[in-house]
């Protein structure tokens, strides 16, 4: 199966090498990788031109924010089956992508998978600072805020198609909205039992008090928009959850 690789980037020059070498060291061979980038200003797009030869698709211009430039790589996707990996991630092996396509193809009955992953440290990408796992993840869980880790989540391209892409009208939770949507339609997922990606910690959705509060209430109103009861104190209280996982290592 061809699996597709989007990459979104801006301003990225610190650690967009990382993430392309992650993604061209994968022992895995049908991989279509493409880079969205934003226009950026600093030297980002020096590195990409690097490793052209080696990148399916590159783009390169100015868009509406985060998830515009995800619409745009999974407009240009043929893959079978389409993920994310940003600029700030790298894939946690060389044979990760391999793993993945090897737990797909051994479950013909599923529309699209995820994994684990950890927290790294920014300048130290082996200091693993917790674990985010998925593996007491359930679709019922999604009215109080939990998400199986979006970097690991890679779905059937069609659904985009059918059920549509992540909505803009999101500042961080669009991830979180379009996992639920295609899970209240009825889109089949499994969970792959490894780490498939390496998170760098200060994230815009995991960085400060006020971006919680507003991650919070998107959830909320994602929710809302796909027919899934909650209110913001059943979504509060993955917190205690969350701060367990900051003892895992």
């Amino acid at each position: 199966m061809k699996i597709s690789i989007i990459t979104v980037c801006y301003n990225s020059e610190t650690t967009i090498r990382d993430t392309i070498e992650s993604v061209l060291s994968q022992s895995y061979s049908d991989i279509e990788y493409i880079i969205v980038d934003g226009a950026s200003k600093d030297g980002t797009m020096t590195i990409v031109n690097e490793y052209k030869d080696r990148i399916a698709t590159i783009v390169s211009e100015p868009d509406n924010g985060i998830y515009d430039a995800m619409n745009k790589g999974i407009e240009l996707a043929s893959g079978d089956f389409i993920g994310i990996l940003n600029s700030d991630d790298i894939f946690a092996s060389t044979c990760a992508v391999s793993d993945m396509s090897e737990f797909l193809a051994a479950s013909p009955q599923l529309d699209g998978a995820y994994a684990d992953l950890v927290f790294v440290r920014r300048e130290h990408i082996d200091d693993i600072t917790r674990t985010y796992s998925s593996k007491n993840f359930s679709p019922w869980k999604i009215r109080f805020g939990f998400m199986c880790p979006h970097p690991t989540f890679y779905v059937k391209r069609r659904f985009f198609d059918e059920l549509g892409s992540y909505k803009l009208g999101y500042r961080v939770s669009a991830d979180f909205e379009l996992m639920a949507r295609f899970m209240k339609h009825g889109v089949r997922l499994g969970r792959n039992p490894r780490v498939m990606v390496k998170m760098r910690d200060g994230g815009i959705s995991t960085t400060g008090f006020w971006w919680c509060i507003h991650q919070n209430m998107e959830i909320v109103r994602a929710c809302k928009e796909n027919g899934i009861y909650t209110n913001i104190f059943m979504v509060a209280l993955k917190v205690p959850f969350k701060l367990i996982s900051y003892f895992k290592r």
